[in-house]
């Protein structure tokens, strides 16, 4: 497989993230372990996972931590071989400080997460997403103390705007404080608004990018027919609060992604994933499977 180099880092990324968001419902302990282990001998190298993951049983304000425990005991023995990224911010738990991005909190949270992981630290830590009530520069100096304390090689951000971006990056560049090396936002050929300004701006800033919802809950991976009812096993039946709604425009626009791909002889699946690879700041892929045979499918369409 084509590694890429996360920018300004020496941490080269393969062009698939092993995502975890359903490790431990529906995706059992031993299936997310044997998963992970067969991404890790299979050269998918980056684990992404959060403080708030706990699969399909997460709620608002649950207090997470399921998929961190399980990947724990996947790496066990593995770490060398992997890039683990977590995040924090996301609420998990019943008081404003069980949320966030406040100094004490972040710094909470990462040994929280170290401890679940069972790691002495992870190669990127994720700002989840933005929190208006605390300073951006507190925050900022939180992630940058945690890289100072050997915790992390490396910190990012996830879901932000492109003016959020920017005034994260001054406050950094005005500071002398380091800046984020990657962002992981939503990004689809369903789903294409980072395009207008976020792309330009990290390809610009050298920010590189690890989207997720990829395949979009996979209406991306060619399952999904106009008059027919989801497929058993599919996200659309199992969690339908995550994904687009099975509409005639939505598949007007599948039909012309799939026409698309055809053009380029591609499938839907090769066309979903290479055509977000081809661009220059976007070095990995985050996606989520249940099973080794989706692991296998989705690495041969980018082989």
């Amino acid at each position: 497989m084509n590694w890429k180099t996360i920018y300004k880092t020496d941490i080269k990324v393969s062009p698939l993230s092993l995502g975890t968001m359903t490790f431990g419902t529906p995706v059992s302990e031993a299936d997310a372990i044997y998963v992970t282990h067969w991404a890790l001998d299979n050269g998918i190298n980056i684990l992404d996972t959060a403080n708030m993951y706990e699969g399909y049983t997460r709620y608002l304000g649950s207090a997470g931590g399921v998929a961190e425990k399980i990947l724990g005991k996947a790496l066990k023995g593995r770490r060398e071989s992997a890039v683990v990224a977590t995040k924090v911010g996301m609420k998990i738990g019943p008081t404003d400080g069980d949320m966030g991005l406040s100094r004490a909190h972040v710094l909470r949270e990462i040994d929280r997460s170290l401890e679940r992981l069972e790691c002495d630290y992870v190669d990127l830590y994720y700002m989840h997403k933005p929190d208006p009530a605390t300073p951006m520069e507190e925050s900022i100096r939180a992630f940058n103390e945690i890289i100072d304390a050997g915790k992390a090689r490396q910190w990012a951000i996830s879901n932000f705007s492109a003016e959020q971006i920017v005034s994260l990056l001054k406050i950094c560049d005005d500071n002398g404080l380091r800046r984020p090396v990657a962002l992981q936002p939503a990004y689809s050929l369903l789903k294409r608004d980072i395009e207008a300004e976020i792309l330009p701006l990290c390809e610009r800033e050298q920010i590189s990018i690890m989207p997720y919802q990829v395949l979009q809950g996979g209406l991306l991976t060619d399952k999904y027919k106009r008059g027919e009812t989801a497929p058993q096993g599919s996200r659309q039946l199992e969690k339908p609060e995550w994904t687009m709604a099975l509409t005639p425009e939505l598949f007007d626009k599948l039909e012309q992604i799939q026409a698309d791909a055809r053009q380029q002889g591609r499938s839907l699946l090769q066309h979903a994933l290479k055509s977000l690879l081809e661009k220059p700041a976007v070095v990995s892929l985050v996606i989520g499977v249940k099973n080794v045979p989706q692991l296998e499918t989705l690495l041969a369409a980018v082989q």
